[in-house]
């Protein structure tokens, strides 16, 4: 029985192979990146004064933050996945099988893939590590005596926690599709309506309210220390923790969002449809949005940070010049793993959405026309998600230019903000665009 269901589950997986990229390549990157700052961490041990403090710095806070992120679009892209299969488990439900061996199937499927993934990631993770440690003593921010001294401890524990979340992140989708009766959860499915679990809200409200704290303590507290970076450590990680609880509520605010952006693009048919098709699909197109919150908040957000501490601190020193490069490698580590999700997360959503555009085909629609409503629904995921994104990074870059005595709005730098969101939404209209090009050549073959 148990060889029959691995058979079943590795043969239903060629018949998904984008969704199974989609999950490999989260996993992959997930492991790699926080396999990589775990190398550091562990090389700490064999450092000596300064140079194991900035290698923990880098591992554990560095990494640490990066790993919050990380873990949250891994379980994005998995339930993302699998939830994509409602229809298909509530066919295999009316046909017999049971709550409990669809649950078996899915695991069986996203256990293969990730498995795979996390050992993959964890060998990839173990050379980066090298690499990354080379860098930091090129750089002059440890010295030369301080050598790579990392095991298989810090790569495989980042592959074993990457592989809970996916396998939590599985489970609790399966679960949900599996809910109910089969008559009520294939109807269900067609609908593609899904209703925000109480958990969910939960986690989002309190990441958000710790966010929203470390801002009110940065004002009150900290920009009256002694230490110039005081400020810095309690309102870095606002716009990063804010922005990762709105992306939790993606489903939700993707729908309240729709209606504001139809208003402000106009009243022609591509508006309305595109605005109404992306409500209706929120709950889908918010694997999409949420990397977009994401990459905009942390980008915007650690920028602005870096660009007041160096206006303000002009003078400069080692440690300035040790945080700056700490933030940059936060910015660059964020911002290229959600530009690598929002690419990953539209090749799923499109390749769930094939026989809906095969439809459109069937219908008339040329493929100018399908590639065209894909992008306008890009456009309002983007607009919501710049809009969401540059509020988030507000509770970092107002907190921080008030301790910094610059007031409410930052004496420079403003051009950073546009700048970044204009970049955000080329990437996801480019996204979308690529995505659907071969689907819309194909989707009547």
């Amino acid at each position: 029985m148990s060889s029959g269901m691995n058979a079943l589950a590795l043969r239903s997986l060629r018949h998904r192979p984008k969704a199974a990229v989609a999950t490999f390549l989260a996993v992959l990157l997930g492991t790699l990146l926080i396999g990589s700052f775990a190398t550091l961490a562990e090389s700490s041990g064999a450092a000596l004064g300064t140079d194991a403090d900035t290698l923990v710095i880098l591992g554990a806070v560095v990494g640490g933050w990066g790993a919050v992120i990380v873990l949250f679009s891994v379980a994005s892209t998995v339930g993302i996945t699998t939830t994509q299969r409602a229809t298909e488990i509530g066919l295999l439900r009316t046909i017999g099988a049971t709550p409990r061996q669809a649950r078996r199937l899915i695991a069986r499927e996203t256990g293969a893939i990730a498995v795979a993934a996390a050992v993959a990631g964890a060998l990839l993770a173990s050379v980066a590590g090298r690499a990354l440690l080379a860098m930091i003593r090129s750089g002059g921010l440890v010295s030369e005596r301080t050598t790579y001294d990392a095991g298989p401890a810090s790569v495989g524990g980042a592959a074993l926690l990457v592989l809970l979340v996916s396998a939590v992140a599985a489970a609790v989708a399966a679960r949900r599709a599996t809910r109910g009766p089969a008559g009520v959860v294939a109807r269900e499915s067609a609908g593609e309506q899904g209703r925000m679990r109480w958990w969910r809200v939960l986690v989002a409200l309190l990441l958000i309210g710790y966010g929203i704290a470390m801002a009110v303590i940065t004002i009150t507290v900290t920009a009256h220390d002694a230490d110039p970076y005081a400020a810095m450590s309690t309102s870095g990680s606002s716009s990063i923790l804010v922005g990762v609880g709105l992306a939790v509520l993606a489903p939700v605010l993707l729908r309240w969002g729709a209606g504001p952006v139809r208003l402000l693009a106009g009243a022609s048919a591509t508006a309305h449809l595109a605005s109404y098709n992306t409500a209706r699909r929120a709950h889908l197109l918010a694997g999409v949005l949420a990397p977009v919150i994401v990459l905009t908040s942390a980008a915007v957000g650690t920028l602005m940070l870096v660009d007041i501490d160096r206006r303000t601190l002009p003078g400069g020193n080692a440690d300035s010049d040790t945080i700056n490069l700490l933030n940059n490698v936060v910015v660059g580590m964020v911002s290229l793993f959600a530009a690598i999700m929002v690419v990953n997360a539209f090749m799923a959503t499109i390749a769930h959405r094939r026989e809906e555009l095969h439809r459109l085909r069937m219908l008339g629609a040329t493929p100018r026309q399908v590639r065209g409503s894909v992008v306008a629904e890009a456009g309002v995921v983007a607009a919501v998600g710049v809009v969401l994104g540059t509020v988030a990074a507000l509770t970092t870059v107002v907190p921080f230019a008030v301790a910094r005595h610059e007031g409410v709005v930052p004496d420079g730098g403003l051009w950073l903000a546009p700048v970044v969101v204009a970049a955000v939404v080329a990437l996801t209209l480019g996204s979308a665009r690529g995505a659907v090009r071969g689907t819309a050549r194909s989707a009547v073959r």
